[in-house]
């Protein structure tokens, strides 16, 4: 495992949580992938795969603005990698 990777995007889910800018749905969501991704009990492919399903749903909500779309997409695409490392 990456673990600056990992790092990185718990950062992100972070930030993307605490930012009042996106709808309360979306910061909800991105703390439960965060949560998800913490469980140690599961292997990583499968908790990183649980947060991308998570994320990619509220991704296709109309009401989330275009910066936060953006960030997650960039959260999707670490964690992608992250599965794979």
């Amino acid at each position: 495992m990456d673990s600056n990777l990992f790092n990185e995007v718990m950062y992100l889910l972070e930030e993307m949580s605490l930012d009042t800018s996106v709808p309360k749905n979306v910061r909800k969501n991105a703390s439960d992938a965060k949560t998800k991704l913490e469980n140690q009990k599961t292997s990583l492919d499968i908790r990183c795969a649980t947060a991308i399903s998570m994320l990619d749903e509220i991704s296709n909500d109309p009401n989330v603005p275009s910066h936060g779309r953006a960030s997650l997409y960039t959260i999707i695409s670490k964690l992608e990698a992250l599965a794979k490392s």
